[in-house]
């Protein structure tokens, strides 16, 4: 079985607790795209855990963890992660994590220009893109053009610091035309040396690992990073990622493109949320926004960063879900509704006086309006809850709802932020 575990909205959906409550059906846990500017939260008996790079797999001992091609990995933090994981008792072999050869390193001039580039937008035309200042769009632009270095150089030292110099060189035409001072080679390398150092043994050929793996029969599951509305193809471009985090990719991105997907699993909140800029349709202002903020605990795993929230909307899923290809659908955070009376749930845009079932173009998206239908909340603790018929029947009326709305079965319901705490509906 190779499975997709995917982002039907705008990201922070749960994908990472949801991977972690069902790598215990996978021998092998892949990360195929993306870097560290975005987390992924997970609770279970060994305490809780933020992960920004690391598949969420390396909480389960027997499940072997790739970091594919299709990523970027800041190795400071990767090596910093690595450590505070190995703290809180969790082991981290090269056993059970691979890292891509072709993986990508984030250098610390790329951050640096991620910063640069959005305080100038904030100067210059009040609309950053909402970075996470990490420097995942500079550092995905040197991959495209051929300027970036792979986890594979750091075991041929020599010509990477050869390499090194003549892309600081380059680099530095745009650090210093921000006004800037210039990068040194001297201090890149220095940093390649202490933080690619300990993570060499690491880095193996990931495809040919995961071929094999496959051919043996193993199951595999894929696990992206932020939502379809963030890819970089098909997302609220420009306010997107940098990377492709449609499940299609996953073969590409793990280094596998020969495989094929045998399920997608979208996962999307019971609400909406969204961090960052750009425009989000559903979106709450003042008390109910900070409501639901509080009630669910929607703050950025990453940075921080308090999330923007809303009703659950129909018209972004409903894109989302064939975006992702889902087969079937895990409703997370279903539990941070229970205070409501009353539900609503955006099921139509209205765009210039019409009604729209279709999510549109993203120059328009700021013209829209939601149209809004209130539903009967169920005003019971379901955190308890563990089978389908532990649920109230508002709740089930509600998730019926969203199957409907999104033309997609819900399969999981998360129902707290516990490993245990889900309903198989089927």
């Amino acid at each position: 079985m190779l499975c997709s575990i995917c982002g039907i909205n705008w990201g922070d959906e749960g994908k990472g607790r949801m991977v972690d409550m069902l790598s215990s059906d996978y021998d092998v846990v892949v990360r195929y795209q993306g870097g560290n500017n975005a987390g992924h939260t997970v609770i279970n008996e060994k305490g809780r855990f933020i992960l920004n790079l690391l598949p969420s797999g390396i909480l389960r001992g027997d499940v072997v963890n790739v970091m594919g091609p299709g990523m970027v990995i800041d190795i400071m933090h990767l090596v910093g992660e690595i450590g505070r994981l190995r703290d809180a008792g969790i082991e981290i072999t090269p056993e059970n994590l691979k890292i891509s050869d072709k993986a990508i390193v984030v250098m610390p001039y790329n951050i640096t220009q991620d910063i640069l580039e959005e305080e100038r937008l904030s100067k210059a035309t009040g609309k950053p893109y909402g970075s996470t200042r990490r420097g995942i769009a500079p550092i995905y632009a040197d991959k495209y053009m051929k300027k970036a270095l792979r986890m594979g150089e750091l075991k041929n030292p020599e010509r990477m610091y050869a390499r090194l110099k003549d892309i600081v060189t380059w680099k530095n035409l745009t650090i210093t035309a921000y006004g800037s001072e210039a990068v040194k080679a001297s201090d890149m390398e220095a940093y390649l040396k202490e933080y690619g150092e300990p993570l060499k043994d690491f880095v193996c050929d990931t495809g040919a690992y995961l071929d094999a793996a496959a051919k043996e029969g193993k199951d595999i599951l894929f696990e992206a990073q932020l939502g379809a509305l963030r890819d970089i193809d098909y997302g609220i471009v420009p306010y997107t990622s940098s990377s492709s985090t449609i499940a299609a990719y996953a073969p590409i991105g793990a280094g596998v493109p020969n495989l094929k997907l045998d399920k997608s699993i979208g996962i999307m909140k019971a609400y909406s949320s969204c961090v960052g800029e750009g425009p989000f349709t559903c979106e709450y202002f003042g008390e109910k926004a900070e409501k639901l903020r509080e009630l669910g605990g929607e703050y950025g795993a990453a940075t921080g960063r308090p999330r923007r929230v809303g009703p659950f909307d129909a018209v972004a899923s409903r894109y989302g879900v064939r975006c992702q290809g889902a087969d079937e659908v895990a409703l997370t955070k279903l539990d941070v509704l229970d205070a409501y009376d009353e539900i609503e749930v955006v099921d139509k845009y209205v765009l210039d006086g019409v009604e729209i079932d279709d999510f549109p173009f993203t120059d328009v998206l700021d013209e829209c309006e939601p149209h809004v239908i209130t539903v009967k909340g169920w005003k019971k603790d379901i955190s308890a809850c563990r089978k389908k018929e532990d649920l109230p029947k508002e709740a089930l009326d509600y998730i019926a709802l969203i199957e409907k709305l999104t033309g997609c079965r819900v399969r999981y319901v998360s129902v707290g932020a516990e490993r245990d705490a889900c309903v198989r509906m089927y």
